[in-house]
């Protein structure tokens, strides 16, 4: 049975070739000055840049840069970023990047009027924002976190070795997200697969959780399938926009809240990934990657029924004459080869990872409660030692 939940998603999204056109009417909403917010070059590279820049101007904005944003944005850059907030006055953060960026723009949101450390309150105690935000904007141009219709926000403190993501309130969603499919055909593909990966570990987090008939299970389902279709013609064809714009919009349907309600959700991949991340310094989505079949096949006898409704409904498992477990391990099966087939990383040696990290990355992992079975310490160990 479905819980009590309330939903809310004030993010207005704008989709297709011209979204970038509504930024016009974005702008016009806001104050004067804007705080440009972007990863290491590429947009100037790919002539994003340029186009934004031309947008800002004929809207009479007065533009300070905020660039460098690094793939696992480090909370010593969020201080960099809120400096530069502060001393801008900026009216609106607009992000033109990845989910990277985008996090690291509402991390910055929430500390420009923040008198308290911004780490220890939003990353260590998860403390709701209790202080004036900056309001964000994203334009997009790498699929993956959902960030751009979300909350979240991961940052990475290298200095405790600790990758850690807050879920802020809908106060913190941005105001807006432009997504033009056509802005993520010059990903690199590694870069592409990664997100791809991303986006179906963030369906399979809240998916696995739960015994009920939900209706969410059901989206999740179907989002599932649209997913692998499209990722199988994209890594052939990088520039099919059909592939490439269902991508784009199944990422942010992944994760713009809708499919966690009436749900516990799980979410112990990213929790085990991010603690690799916080070793490695690796590509997000690859970190998943390389610790879910370990992971999967470890609590697949608590949660053995789901399991197999995912075999079927998901990768066609035929279950005639074949036991619930028989079923279930075919499943994952079928999407280990999927995942190889893709190109994506399947152990942590790869991520450049030496098992004298093991100790610590154990006790970088946070736990949660709401999947098959709450881990414990030998259990992460497990996992961690079979994703090598």
């Amino acid at each position: 049975m479905i819980g009590n939940f309330t939903y809310c998603n004030p993010t207005k999204l704008y989709f297709g070739k011209n979204a970038l056109e509504s930024l016009n009417s974005e702008l016009s909403k806001y104050g004067k000055k804007v705080l440009l917010v972007y990863g290491g070059g590429s947009i100037k590279r790919n002539g994003i840049y340029d186009k934004v820049i031309a947008l800002l101007e004929a809207n009479g904005k007065t533009v300070f840069e905020d660039a460098g944003v690094m793939p696992n944005p480090t909370i010593e850059k969020v201080k960099e970023g809120v400096a530069r907030a502060r001393a801008a006055k900026a009216d609106l953060i607009l992000a033109v990047g990845g989910g990277s960026v985008c996090d690291y723009a509402k991390a910055v949101s929430v500390s420009v009027n923040c008198d308290e450390d911004i780490w220890e309150k939003y990353f260590i105690r998860f403390e709701d924002v209790s202080c004036e935000i900056v309001p964000v904007g994203c334009v997009l141009t790498m699929v993956g976190t959902g960030s751009e219709m979300n909350g979240g926000s991961v940052i990475t403190n290298h200095d405790e070795k600790l990758k850690i993501g807050h879920v802020f309130g809908e106060n913190v969603f941005p105001k807006f997200a432009i997504l033009n499919p056509e802005f993520t055909f010059t990903l690199p593909k590694y870069q592409m697969i990664s997100g791809i990966y991303d986006i179906m570990s963030h369906i399979l987090e809240q998916y696995f959780s739960g015994t009920d008939d939900n209706t969410s299970d059901y989206l999740s389902e179907g989002l599932l399938r649209s997913l692998i279709h499209s990722a199988n013609i994209a890594v052939e064809d990088p520039l099919d926009y059909e592939a490439r714009s269902n991508i784009m919009w199944t990422a942010t349907w992944a994760l713009n809240t809708l499919i966690a309600k009436g749900k516990t959700t799980d979410w112990m991949v990213h929790m085990l990934g991010q603690a690799v991340g916080a070793y490695t310094d690796a590509t997000h989505g690859m970190t998943l990657s390389a610790v879910t079949m370990p992971y999967y096949r470890y609590i697949l006898p608590y949660g053995t029924a789901k399991f197999a409704r995912y075999a079927i409904n998901v990768w066609g498992v035929e279950p005639a004459n074949k036991t619930e477990e028989e079923i279930a391990c075919e499943g994952l099966d079928r999407m280990e080869a999927w995942m190889k087939k893709l190109g994506l990383v399947m152990h942590l040696t790869d991520l450049g990872a030496t098992r004298e990290m093991l100790d610590g990355m154990v006790k970088s992992t946070l736990t949660k409660d709401g999947g098959y079975k709450v881990l414990d310490e030998t259990d992460i160990r497990a996992v961690l030692s079979a994703s090598f």
